[in-house]
């Protein structure tokens, strides 16, 4: 009986020096979980420095945009790429936009422009798509499907705008994007705005509306249905970016497959509307009339777009879609100031005196925003300070 349990205590202790012999365990920084009868023991295991991660692994906080990692750069390096970025493709992105449309006859075709571009911007996405290493498809394709929709919305009917109504007037409409977040806000989630926020929605509406009568005025070519259209863009793309901000974070969907599939989904929707309309066919009958002018600038513009698009995407991605609209109204304003230089259009200082009414009501929405980081100072407490100055000069006098 004592020779059976000796062999047995032998048995185990040969078998747990083989467990802790296997190459398992032998190697250094690795360590197993295991389960025995007579007792448990608990294991970490570490990798070591030479295993490689996997891709999906390694791209979680990286954001990389056009083939540069971003990620490695300090935040206010980040920072200045992308606003360089935005302003530098986004301002030749608008001047190819009017280009175009200075096209003689090419004005009835704005969805089509959207088509062509729409195309591009899938086949750019789908090429850059091939130069990172994860190539697979992380936020889901029900939320592609709203925001191919919002996105066909913003930027079909800006273009198709641009046939009622002068640059300008558009870009000055597409820097107010807080007014129909506030009255969306209002009726469907039952919110309260301060009184920052009103001042600038008020601001911003006086500014619109004295824009739109001075360009009424001027502009011989005013149409209504302009202003209607680039407001339903306005609504779209008002709720894009928050879209997008949420969906990237969420799911960490880089910039390329949100590109890609946004933009490729959207071209169905547009191509079966086209079709079904009747307005593909006599769309390219005349830009197979005039190729350089329609679809070689359709080519730069869309180029430009995309580099702009994915620079404003790593904005959103890294510092949120509040201070990306910052920036886009920033390069809009620089845009309608070049609007005026490049290309002859009426003037009247009453396009001065809206656009600063315009942009007072951005600089109070971003200062709502941030009325934490930004202190201004009071009426009261300027006016209790020249009180106490002016005693202690009359005291300093008095002595």
């Amino acid at each position: 009986m004592g020779a059976t349990l000796s062999d047995r205590k032998h048995t185990e202790g040969e078998k747990q020096a083989e467990d802790n012999n296997s190459p398992e365990c032998s190697e250094p920084g690795t360590m197993d979980l295991k389960f025995t009868s007579s007792r448990k023991y608990i294991s970490i295991s570490v990798p070591s420095k030479s295993q490689a991660m996997s891709p999906h692994i390694k791209s979680v906080d990286d954001v990389v945009v056009l083939g540069m990692n971003l990620s490695k750069f300090s935040k206010p390096t980040q920072f200045f790429i992308c606003v360089s970025g935005v302003f530098m493709f986004y301002l030749i992105y608008g001047y190819l936009q009017e280009l175009i449309f200075s096209v003689e006859g090419f004005k009835p075709f704005g969805w089509y422009l959207t088509l062509v571009q729409f195309g591009f911007y899938s086949i750019f996405g789908l090429i850059e798509l091939q130069l990172i290493q994860d190539k697979r498809r992380r936020i889901p394709g029900k939320t592609y499907m709203i925001i191919a929709f919002l996105t066909v919305g913003t930027m079909g009917l800006s273009n198709t705008s641009l046939g009622y109504l002068n640059y300008p007037t558009q870009v000055i409409f597409k820097c107010c994007k807080l007014i129909p977040v506030m009255i969306g806000g209002v009726f469907i989630q039952g919110k309260r705005y301060n009184i920052v926020d009103v001042s600038a929605a008020l601001c911003m509406s006086l500014g619109l509306i004295w824009f739109t009568l001075a360009d009424s005025t001027v502009a011989p070519n005013f149409n209504l249905t302009g202003v209607v259209l680039i407001s339903l863009a306005l609504c779209a793309d008002a709720v894009i970016g928050n879209v997008q901000e949420k969906a990237m974070k969420l799911h960490n969907g880089s910039n390329s497959e949100m590109v890609l599939y946004s933009y490729s989904i959207g071209f169905v929707y547009i191509l079966f509307g086209l079709t079904c309309t009747s307005g593909l066919s006599p769309a390219v009958t005349f830009c197979s009339k005039h190729p350089v002018q329609t679809y070689g600038y359709a080519f730069l513009f869309s180029l430009t777009g995309y580099f702009g698009i994915s620079f404003v995407l790593a904005l959103i991605k890294i510092f949120g879609a509040l201070l990306a609209v910052t920036v886009t109204t920033g390069r809009k304003a620089m845009t309608i100031v070049l609007s005026f230089l490049f290309f002859a259009k009426p003037f009247t200082l009453q396009y001065v005196w809206s656009g600063l009414l315009v942009v007072l009501g951005i600089f109070l929405n971003v200062y709502s925003k941030n009325m934490e980081k930004i202190k201004l100072p009071s009426l009261l407490g300027l006016w209790k300070k020249s009180v106490e100055e002016r005693k202690s000069r009359t005291l300093s006098q008095t002595v």
